[in-house]
C-alpha cells in the first residue's frame, strides 16, 4: 500500500517512518489504520495477534497532535519511538484495557498493578502499543511435548506466512509472524531458550536476544528468571536503545547495566562492521541437522561473504560436550526450569491486583475444569503437573544448575576466549541452547529460503555484554546480503 505522497508502509523501518512523518508523507493515524487493516485481513489466517489495543487509534491521533505542536520535522523533544506502533508478546503487563494472559484463558480478566518496566520505557519514548502478539501458550511449558509451537488457546494455531504447513516456531511466534507479514513494523518478545531466535529464523525477520539482565523482566510473566530475557523482532537496535538499562524492580539489571554503552547501540549500525572481527564457525553438530541442500549451500556462501567483508574466519570449531547441552532433559535444563517456573509464576500471580488464579495449582485446576476452552483433550499439561510437583530449588536443582554453568564455562565460553572470538556463527537457530544456559546474547538475520520457500537464518552469538560487536557484525552482514523478502501474497 502507498500512503500519501507515495510512501510505502510495507517493509518500512523505524527510521523511514520517522522520515515520512517529518516530510508530511505519513501520519501516525494512517500508519495505525494500515496495520489494523492488515490485521483484520491476515490475522484470521495467520493468528499472529491475540488482541488489538482498543485505544490504538486514539493514541495515534494524540501522537499526530503532539508532532504538530512540536512543529513537525525532526523529533526534537519527542521520544525516539514517537508514533511507532509496537506489538507486545502476550506476557508483557500493560496497565490499560488489554489482557496479559500468556495465551491462556486462565488469566483472562486479570489486572496488573502497573506497566511492565520495558512497556513503561516504550510509552515514555512515544511508542504506541498496538496490541498483544500470540505465542506458544505459557511458553509451551504447559506441556513441552503436547503443546505445538505457536499454539495457544486464545488465538489458536499460529501460521508461518511463508509456508503454512511449516511451524512458525515458538514461543514468541506471534511477534515474528506479525512482523514478517507486515502487520506491524516491530514487536517485543521474550526468550528463555530459543523463543525469539527460532521464530525470527523461521519467519525471515531479525531477532535479537540480549544478555540476560540487559532488559528488565519486571512485570513480565516469568518462565525461568535465571535465563529469561526481553528481546526484539525487527529494527531491533532502535528498540534496544529504549528498553535496555537499569530497573529497580529487576535485580538482574543492576549487574547487566554496566554493559550499556555511552551513546546507546545505534552507533554500532556500521556498514563495515565485519571488518577485522574474529568469527568462529561451529559446524558440528549443526550442519549435520540441515536437510535442505539450499540451506547448506547458503551457509557456505555466507561464510565466504563474511570473509570478503573483512572478517577473520576461524572455521570448524568445536564446543565441548555440545551434545549434552543440546539435550535439555539430559543437561538438567528442564529440571531447573520446572522448579524456577513454579516459584516465579506463583510470585507473579500474587502481585496481580485481580486474577482468577493465584498459583500454578490453580492454573492446572482451571485447565481441568475447562477442557474444551483450553483444548485439554488435544494438548495436555504434563509439564505443568511435573513443575507443580517440585519443592523449590533443592540439592538436585542446585547440582543441575552448577552442571549447566560448568558446561557453559568449559564449552562456549572457553572456545570464545581461547580463539579470541568476537562472535560464534551457526546456521539456523540450532545453537540456541548454547546461548541459553549462559544467558548470552544472540542475533539471527535472514539468510535464505529453502526449496519449498521456507525461510532460514544465520545466528551470531557472543559473550555477555557483547551486543555492540554483535550489532556491528549482524548489521554489516544484513546490508551485504539483503536476503529478506516479504512472504508471498495469499489473500
Amino acid at each position: 500500500m502507498d500512503s500519501s505522497n507515495s510512501f510505502t508502509i510495507e517493509e518500512a523501518t523505524i527510521q523511514e517512518i520517522h522520515q515520512a512523518y517529518a516530510e508530511n508523507k505519513l501520519t501516525t493515524r494512517q500508519l495505525v489504520d494500515f496495520y489494523l487493516q492488515k490485521i483484520d485481513t491476515l490475522n484470521p489466517i495467520l493468528r499472529g495477534v491475540i488482541e488489538v489495543n482498543p485505544d490504538a487509534r486514539v493514541l495515534a491521533d494524540k501522537a499526530d497532535q503532539e508532532r504538530q505542536k512540536n512543529g513537525g520535522g525532526s523529533l526534537g523533544t519527542l521520544g525516539d519511538l514517537h508514533g511507532i506502533p509496537v506489538l507486545l508478546k502476550d506476557v508483557f503487563g500493560t496497565k490499560d484495557e488489554m489482557n496479559t494472559t500468556a495465551g491462556s484463558y486462565a488469566l483472562m480478566g486479570s489486572k496488573v498493578a502497573r506497566d511492565a518496566g520495558v512497556v513503561e520505557k516504550l510509552r515514555k519514548a512515544g511508542a504506541i502499543i498496538l496490541g498483544k502478539a500470540s505465542m506458544s501458550e505459557w511458553y509451551k511449558f504447559r506441556s513441552l511435548s503436547g503443546v505445538p509451537n505457536g499454539w495457544c488457546a486464545r488465538a489458536g494455531q499460529g501460521v508461518n506466512p511463508y509456508v503454512h504447513s511449516e511451524t512458525p516456531c515458538g514461543s514468541s511466534s506471534g511477534s515474528a509472524i506479525s512482523v514478517a507479514a507486515n502487520m506491524v513494523a516491530v514487536s517485543l518478545g521474550t526468550e528463555t531458550h530459543s523463543s525469539i531466535i527460532c521464530p525470527a529464523d523461521h519467519n525471515s525477520v531479525v531477532g535479537f536476544k540480549p544478555t540476560v539482565g540487559l532488559t528488565s523482566r519486571a512485570g513480565v510473566i516469568p518462565m525461568a528468571p535465571r535465563w529469561d530475557t526481553v528481546g526484539t523482532v525487527s529494527d531491533a537496535v532502535y528498540l534496544l536503545d529504549v528498553i535496555a538499562g537499569y530497573d529497580p524492580r529487576d535485580a538482574a539489571t543492576i549487574e547487566a547495566s554496566k554493559f550499556f554503552p555511552n551513546g546507546g547501540y545505534k552507533q554500532f549500525l556500521r556498514r563495515d562492521g565485519l571488518r577485522g572481527k574474529r568469527l568462529g564457525i561451529v559446524r558440528h553438530p549443526f550442519l549435520e541437522k540441515i536437510h535442505d541442500s539450499a540451506e547448506s549451500a547458503s551457509f557456505k556462501h555466507h561464510v565466504d561473504k563474511i570473509r570478503q567483508e573483512g572478517a577473520v574466519v576461524v572455521d570448524n570449531l568445536k564446543i565441548a560436550d555440545v551434545e549434552t547441552i543440546l539435550e535439555p532433559n539430559h543437561s538438567g535444563e528442564i529440571l531447573v526450569m520446572m522448579a524456577e517456573f513454579k516459584t516465579s509464576i506463583n510470585a507473579y500471580l500474587k502481585e496481580l491486583i485481580d486474577s482468577p488464579v493465584s498459583s500454578l495449582a490453580d492454573i492446572i485446576a482451571f485447565n481441568e475444569n475447562n477442557p474444551e476452552l483450553e483444548k485439554l483433550n488435544d494438548h495436555d499439561q504434563h509439564t505443568f503437573i511435573s513443575a507443580e510437583g517440585t519443592e523449590g530449588f533443592g540439592d538436585q536443582e542446585k547440582a543441575a544448575a552448577e552442571m549447566l554453568d560448568n558446561l557453559s564455562k568449559n564449552g562456549f565460553e572457553k572456545m570464545m576466549q581461547e580463539y579470541q572470538l568476537d562472535a560464534m556463527v551457526t546456521p539456523g537457530s540450532r545453537g540456541c541452547a548454547v546461548l541459553a544456559i549462559g544467558g548470552f546474547p544472540g542475533i539471527t538475520v535472514p539468510a535464505g529460503y529453502g526449496k519449498d520457500g521456507m525461510p532460514f537464518g544465520i545466528c551470531f552469538g557472543g559473550l555477555k555484554g557483547s551486543e555492540p560487536k554483535l550489532i556491528e557484525i549482524a548489521y554489516a552482514f544484513e546490508q551485504a546480503t539483503r536476503v529478506r523478502r516479504p512472504p508471498p501474497s495469499f489473500v
